[in-house]
């Protein structure tokens, strides 16, 4: 019998140089290629888009957002993520929102919510980071989050806020 397959939204974020990779973006590829295994498949991949940080770093980010098809549960795919960020040089560290190589959070799954010490989803803070939900709703627009019904694209108008005009 074959294992159930899940759907994840993982997020990607990145705002360092990698040595033998290059700076976030091509870290942002690489780590997509990286999560191309066996076990998993990348089944849709976002457009990589740049941020402002939120903590004390002061480099800004590049973002992404991918769909990863596999068998496994939540908690074995997060120790894959996990995996994935010490190859390309993460410490879990320090002060916290610093400045990383490479950034890997479970935003969403098809099996709803799942709580466990190490892992909650959705995403806590998902739905307060444009960051997070424009890529998302790039690839996952009718995805629904399990806790308030909307749909990705639904969360995206929501947060979008009209930018200020600098050229004045």
């Amino acid at each position: 019998m074959a294992e159930p397959r899940h759907f994840y939204l993982v997020a990607l974020g990145s705002n360092m140089r990698v040595p033998g990779v290059g700076g976030p973006a091509q870290v942002l590829r690489a780590a997509i290629g990286r999560l191309a295994r066996p076990e998993c498949k990348v089944a849709a991949v976002s457009g990589i888009i740049a941020s402002r940080p939120i903590g004390p770093s002061i480099r800004r980010y590049a973002n992404a957002a991918a769909v990863i098809e596999t068998g496994l549960a939540p908690a074995a795919l997060l120790d894959v993520l996990q995996e994935v960020e010490r190859e390309f040089g993460r410490r879990r560290r320090g002060a916290r929102w610093r400045a990383r190589p490479l950034d890997l959070d479970i935003v969403l799954w098809s099996g709803g919510v799942w709580a466990s010490a190490d892992l909650t989803i959705p995403h806590p803070l998902f739905r307060e980071r444009d960051f997070v939900i424009g890529p998302a709703a790039e690839i996952a627009p009718h995805w629904r989050d399990p806790v308030t019904a909307l749909t990705l694209r639904q969360l995206a108008a929501r947060i979008r806020k009209p930018r200020p005009d600098l050229r004045a």
